[in-house]
């Protein structure tokens, strides 16, 4: 086979030490399933909540892989490490230090810290492989809610009002004072997490403490957001230099806010209108916008722009998700289902968008010489 007709080789990055490892699991069964064969040879690296690489066997890379519940990594695989510095041969068995061959790609389906926030990202460009999604800027910030926030301001976005604390003022401050500025109730959460993990609706003081030292269990920084009395509306973003929105979703939560495990294991846990019913003029307006946050928080390849939107057609931008969820009840292969793209279409994409910037940037000049 020629150099120009021979397989793609993707790395599927998957796993992680997050919150969110069994989510990137279930991800990453579904990207797994859904690459053409005949066009990509896998190679399936997955990292355990540890943080140990490992090389996966593709008949059995996962124990119950049926049940989200129960899902695991099979850790009977072997130990391998990223190696920069030889893009040709990146990956190394860890005993042996055999070499394990070429990475044209890797696709990193990490949720949460040490995979969305940059880290990943930093590595893998320091390895000189291409890779899906944001670079390192566009997912540290997309991670970081208080400064996406403060990003989105800045650019005339409309946001919910918000406050941020650190982790010792967080544990003084009262919740009289900060409801004087953002109304009751409110929305307490770690600054970076994702997938609604640690966050909790505080409705009086009873509340506030528990669920402060909550989200200080995820992360040193606490973010305070004004609850908004909105449908939640759902746009993914596909594209680099000139992306573009899909039709939008509505997520109907059947709990109080659409909670970790509604997204990810209760399939029953909301319900999700697809394409969301809208006058046509705020349909224009959540699809402009998620282009424009996507390119002021310096987004790449994919992401998923998160709205409110008010009874009187008001539109709250919440939240950007740089590596959205794969799993079967997952909005972003859905939402692009609907815009006329199939799932393994959607893939394709994914890792033309990522090998066509790294072309791009190979061409950048790093000295004067």
């Amino acid at each position: 086979m020629s150099a120009m007709s021979r397989k793609i080789r993707v790395g599927v990055l998957f796993g992680g030490r997050s919150v969110e490892h069994e989510v990137s699991l279930q991800s990453a069964k579904n990207i797994v399933d859904a690459l053409d064969r005949k066009k990509y040879d896998v190679v399936l690296i997955g990292i355990d909540k540890s943080g140990r690489w490992t090389l996966s066997r593709s008949a059995n890379f996962l124990l119950n892989e049926s049940n989200p519940k129960l899902i695991k990594l099979n850790k009977a695989a072997e130990n391998v490490a990223l190696i920069p510095g030889n893009p040709t041969e990146p990956l190394m068995t860890v005993k042996s230090a055999d070499p394990l061959g070429r990475l044209d790609v890797i696709f990193p389906i990490l949720h949460g810290s040490f995979g969305e926030d940059g880290t990943v990202q930093g590595l893998l460009k320091l390895a000189n492989i291409p890779f899906v999604g944001a670079s390192v800027l566009g997912s540290a910030v997309g991670m970081d809610k208080d400064v996406m926030k403060r990003l989105l301001r800045d650019a005339g976005i409309p946001i919910a009002k918000f406050a941020v604390y650190g982790r010792s003022e967080a544990t003084s401050v009262r919740y009289g004072d900060v409801t004087k500025k953002l109304g009751s109730p409110v929305f307490v959460k770690p600054a970076n997490s994702g997938s609604s993990v640690g966050i909790r609706k505080v409705k009086g003081e009873k509340e506030w403490k528990p669920a402060i030292d909550e989200a200080l269990q995820f992360d040193d920084k606490v973010i305070v957001e004004e609850a908004i009395q909105g449908r939640e509306i759902e746009v993914a973003v596909l594209g680099n230099e000139d992306p573009k929105a899909s039709v939008p979703g509505e997520i109907i939560p059947r709990h109080e806010f659409y909670s970790y495990e509604a997204k990810y294991i209760d399939e029953n846990g909301a319900r999700l209108e697809i394409p969301a019913k809208l006058p046509e003029d705020v349909k224009r307006k959540v699809q402009g916008l998620a282009v424009q946050a996507f390119k002021v928080l310096c987004c790449e390849g994919m992401a998923r722009v998160d709205f409110f939107v008010k009874e009187n057609g008001e539109v709250i931008v919440n939240e950007i998700n740089t590596i959205p969820g794969f799993t079967k009840i997952s909005m972003y292969p859905k939402l692009w289902e609907a815009s006329g793209i199939s799932y393994a279409e959607l893939i394709d994409r994914l890792i033309t968008l990522a090998l066509e910037r790294f072309q791009r940037e190979s061409k950048l000049k790093t000295s004067y010489e």
